[in-house]
């Protein structure tokens, strides 16, 4: 995925006052993006949206970015085709940079089947902002649980350069964390992704999410 030239040739960076040091010290947590990658049917979506109603719920800032959601509005412009996925992927990275200097914690939910577009994203966010979560299914059963009837579809010729049938997936070989969504409950699964948050020290000591919580009630 190469960043494309840049025509805007008589801009200059602003730097802001408020930093992203800042909003973190006011949100009592540090932001980071968290990157669900896997088949389709494979629940990255499911338990995207599931961590971050657990972290909603401790009073902290979050926000998903859904691979269907996105392409209704920033990536209408795109198709499937391997080269409109990378400028898919090109786009959500820098939004995912962009919001982690926000100070929220960016959870997205993406296919994104190349090894090299998940590195490029890697390699936009300052060190260890960048969490790969490989939620592992077999594609015999995202294909059983076809929730959306696209593996159907794809079978029969009507969805060209679909992943895992008719485009490749190519697996991450060291993912930050691998969770077999096939096998563990959802509720199994969130608190693999939020051990590995307090492990990483994301998350703010567990007094003050305490108080965050008894502050929503």
């Amino acid at each position: 995925m190469n960043k494309p030239l840049n025509k805007s040739t008589h801009t200059v960076w602003h730097r802001a006052t408020v930093t992203r040091q800042r909003r973190e010290q006011k949100n009592t947590h540090k932001s980071v993006v968290l990157w669900f990658t896997g088949f389709s049917g494979s629940g990255k979506s499911t338990l995207a949206h599931a961590v971050e109603e657990r972290l909603h719920q401790s009073g902290l800032n979050t926000f998903v970015l859904d691979g269907d959601n996105i392409r209704h509005g920033l990536c209408s412009d795109l198709g499937f085709s391997d080269q409109d996925r990378k400028e898919n992927i090109r786009r959500i990275s820098e939004t995912a940079k962009l919001l982690i200097e926000a100070g929220v914690i960016t959870l997205t939910a993406f296919i994104s089947p190349f090894k090299a577009e998940r590195a490029t994203a890697r390699s936009l966010m300052p060190q260890g902002d960048f969490i790969e979560i490989y939620c592992f299914c077999p594609l015999t059963v995202c294909e059983q649980r076809d929730v959306k009837g696209l593996y159907k579809k794809a079978r029969l010729g009507e969805i060209l350069d679909f992943t895992g049938i008719s485009s490749p997936y190519e697996e991450p070989e060291n993912p930050d964390l691998k969770i077999d969504t096939h096998q563990l409950t959802l509720e199994e699964s969130v608190q693999q992704v939020i051990s590995l948050l307090r492990d990483r020290n994301i998350l703010p000591a567990p007094a003050i999410v305490h108080t965050l919580m008894q502050s929503t009630v």
